[in-house]
């Protein structure tokens, strides 16, 4: 076993750092997240977007309709989440998306710490939740446990959440045109 330590073994004072010759990068003003007027919890008007590939656009298609719907091979039937334009199982490139029941349960959280993007800091503590799919227990979806489809992302105490909680899906439109899954508690 190695241990390795920082510094120098002599007594003598830790050279100074020099100054950086390079320039600073000039500020960028934030962009504006939000057009003003469209309802929005407090806190969620920076949230990150998805940004749909062409393999992913039919499940935030399906999500905007209030549906929560996987991938799978119209070949084998084997479902697969991500999406991806091969199926891993047959090598077949057909597809088909399957609506789930929307019901799941809990199969990981975190509970992010700072340094966060400024408008995750403002609502922290919130929760990150990995949802095993009932109907699909391989497939597995990232989201937030939230109290209400529109409720902010720290409506949920973090002392309640639970690994194995059943879950069902909610959907809430972001922004407009972009609605993400989110999970509330079977059981309040």
């Amino acid at each position: 076993m190695s241990t390795s330590m920082k510094g120098t073994t002599d007594n003598a004072p830790e050279p100074r750092p020099t100054a950086d010759p390079r320039p600073a990068p000039e500020p960028r003003p934030a962009p504006d997240p939000q057009p003003s007027g469209a309802p929005q919890p407090p806190g969620d008007t920076a949230l990150l977007l998805p940004v749909p590939d062409d393999d992913g656009a039919p499940f935030w298609e399906y999500a905007a309709r209030g549906e929560l719907r996987v991938q799978g091979c119209a070949a084998c039937g084997e479902l697969r989440f991500p999406p991806r334009p091969c199926c891993p199982h047959c090598q077949s490139f057909d597809d088909r998306w399957q609506r789930m029941s929307g019901r799941g349960r809990i199969w990981s959280y975190v509970l992010p710490h700072p340094p966060l993007l400024p408008a995750y800091a403002a609502q922290a503590p919130y929760n990150v939740v990995v949802v095993e799919l009932a109907d699909a227990p391989r497939i597995r979806l990232v989201g937030n446990l939230v109290a209400a489809p529109d409720a902010a992302l720290d409506s949920v105490d973090p002392a309640r959440i639970r690994i194995g909680a059943p879950v069902k899906v909610a959907f809430h439109e972001q922004a407009p045109g972009v609605t993400v899954p989110r999970w509330l508690l079977e059981r309040p």
